[in-house]
């Protein structure tokens, strides 16, 4: 391992880091899968390098899940099955790791059933620091009246819950045949999160503990549009900026110059929380977003890294007490 050149108070919490598994990417390449997301390829991961590279950045602790196009691919018993696989898998590498590694596990939607059943799994026995969920599921979206026994359950325990953004319906034609976590990711926040407000699922179920990812995307700059069509449709919910200043964000992807000043501006800095988006996002992608947020002028008195690392050892206290 390499020397850890930061000092405790400002290592980080990685919120949204990513694992794979051979079997994983196996079942998702026989279902149709072969460039996910209208991606070239399936990155590698193995935990030594990932180690290796936390380390390098300040990370003390990342929380592994299994990334867009989840662990669904059309058939619930099948579905079922993977999933079992993987938060085994993750739970494995967090029990080898301890303070390093945490877990957030998948779950099977739109098998509602499935997902009631492996999150009691997931959280009961397998101690598992939350969960992870695509923007959609096959089209349907989270806000749908069928998925309501499944946020009623993670309201109760008070359950951190990613948000991840997956290919929209009709991706292939909307995208214009490029990569869609270049758009169509950004844009998948947005209306994930719009239909959580106009169903008034952020209301019902505050219990979960919502992160979006890559700096809400560019709900910064449309909140004040998506809340006045609110004010008409859903005129009984709260303005959508009281709503979004409840959900936490992470820093994947380009933070700096841009987009974390707009979420700064738009919903405060109480909930930003640091995200690496690795392995899919490259180690020299990581390398450019780390050395932003590090020489990026001070939010106040302390530091992005500062802050970040604050918030998300507020937000995940067990992760890096485990060691």
């Amino acid at each position: 391992m390499t020397e850890k050149p930061f000092g405790d108070v400002d290592r980080l919490v990685d919120v949204h880091a990513h694992f794979l598994t051979p079997a994983y990417v196996e079942a998702a390449q026989a279902a149709g899968h072969q460039a996910p997301d209208g991606m070239p390829w399936w990155p590698g991961w193995e935990a030594d390098e990932h180690l290796e590279l936390m380390d390098k950045w300040g990370i003390e602790a990342s929380l592994l899940s299994v990334s867009s196009p989840g662990t669904h691919f059309g058939d619930d018993t099948a579905a079922r099955r993977l999933t079992r696989e993987v938060n085994d898998a993750g739970a494995e590498i967090r029990r080898a790791h301890p303070g390093r590694f945490g877990h957030l596990a998948s779950l099977p939607l739109p098998d509602v059933d499935g997902a009631l059943t492996e999150l009691v799994h997931a959280l009961d026995e397998l101690d598992c620091d939350g969960v992870i969920v695509e923007t959609n599921v096959g089209g349907r979206y989270l806000g749908d009246a069928e998925f309501a026994p499944v946020w009623e359950e993670l309201s109760r325990r008070r359950t951190p819950v990613l948000v991840h953004p997956t290919s929209p319906p009709h991706a292939e034609t909307i995208a214009l045949g490029r990569p869609r976590p270049m758009l169509e990711f950004p844009f998948e926040t947005v209306r994930a999160v719009s239909d959580l407000v106009f169903t008034g699922a952020f209301q019902r179920y505050a219990g979960i503990q919502w992160i979006f990812t890559h700096g809400g995307g560019p709900l910064p700059l449309l909140a004040d549009r998506i809340e006045l069509f609110r004010s008409v449709l859903a005129p009984d919910g709260d303005p959508v900026t009281d709503q979004a200043r409840n959900l936490w964000f992470d820093m994947a992807g380009t933070p700096f110059p841009h987009q974390v000043p707009a979420l700064e501006r738009a919903f405060g800095t109480q909930r930003l929380l640091y995200g690496s988006d690795y392995c899919w996002t490259p180690s020299f992608a990581v390398d450019a977003q780390v050395a932003a947020i590090d020489a990026a002028d001070r939010p106040g008195e302390e530091t992005w890294r500062a802050l970040a690392a604050r918030n998300g050892t507020r937000l995940f206290p067990r992760v890096t007490r485990r060691s």
